[in-house]
């Protein structure tokens, strides 16, 4: 059972915003911390996701009132995820190296490549965050918790409807971009729905009957396009090394990772109209649990 104030939340969007405010920025701290003791391949993921939680509310939040100073929190929030980039996709790779090297002896050089050029980043990532100075973005939280204290407008709660129809309307215009044959327009869809769905996580308690179950079907939702940007990142990556380093069996191993990404778009294509499940299809129209 929750806490009287978080019960409160529920019809409050003000101080929904303000404790959503408040634990992003508490996590992001706490796993910014743990990342700086600890530099570990799990820990790098707890601060990506609590940097994408906390992107994902000043996106919300500008969406709402526009201040220029959202605008720059946001940005040196986006900025320290791209950081991370090369990391995360070395590591995809050598997780799903792991599982097949056993069959694909011939892979690894590839991998020995892989891990010297994670072990790089992880010295050159693990000094950049223990130099971090983040007194600048805490002083842009503390003025975005006050304005939300003296200045939040009586219609917060439907400004808030408002901003999240804009996000998914996004998403849905990105999805009938898509083009099967160009990964790339997935990818546009991914980047703005995950933004979407972390917003959905912040704002749902403020829905009536919003189901539980929606979250993790969004999250699975997200893992499909994943799934595709993985297949890529990994049939590129060893493109790029075979360039250098030819291998054996190189166009067979090639054409399989290739396989595989067809068939995930192919997954994804199935299921690409589920997003209409996620949220209203317009602001004068119910949403899909009513």
């Amino acid at each position: 059972m929750g806490t009287p104030e978080r019960e409160r939340s529920k019809s409050d969007p003000q101080l929904l915003l303000l404790q959503a405010l408040e634990t992003c920025w508490e996590n992001y701290r706490s796993e910014l911390k743990n990342c700086r003791s600890e530099f570990t391949e799990d820990a790098v993921h707890d601060l990506r996701v609590a940097t994408r939680r906390i992107l994902a509310l000043s996106q919300l939040l500008n969406s709402i009132s526009p201040h220029p100073r959202l605008k720059k929190m946001a940005r040196a929030f986006k900025d320290q995820l791209d950081e991370f980039d090369d990391l995360r996709d070395t590591q995809v790779i050598l997780g799903e190296l792991s599982t097949i090297l056993q069959e694909l002896p011939q892979l690894d050089d590839f991998e020995q490549h892989l891990r010297s050029h994670e072990e790089q980043m992880f010295k050159d990532l693990h000094k950049e965050l223990k130099q971090r100075d983040t007194s600048e973005i805490a002083d842009w939280i503390r003025k975005t918790r006050d304005a939300l204290e003296e200045e939040t407008p009586t219609n917060l709660k439907a400004l808030i409807l408002d901003a999240m129809d804009d996000a998914f309307l996004d998403v849905r215009q990105r999805l009938g971009w898509v083009d099967v044959a160009r990964s790339a327009t997935i990818h546009r869809v991914r980047v703005a729905f995950k933004a979407f769905r972390y917003m959905v996580e912040i704002v749902h308690p403020l829905l009536k009957d919003f189901p539980p179950a929606t979250i993790k079907q969004m999250n699975e939702y997200q893992t499909l396009m994943g799934n595709i940007q993985d297949a890529e990142v990994f049939a590129g990556t060893l493109a790029d090394f075979a360039a250098h380093a030819p291998f054996a069996d190189q166009d067979a191993v090639q054409h399989y990772y290739e396989k595989r990404r067809s068939e995930a778009i192919s997954t994804f294509v199935k299921a690409m109209d589920q997003l209409h499940t996620f949220w209203r299809p317009a602001p004068d129209r119910p949403f899909p649990w009513d």
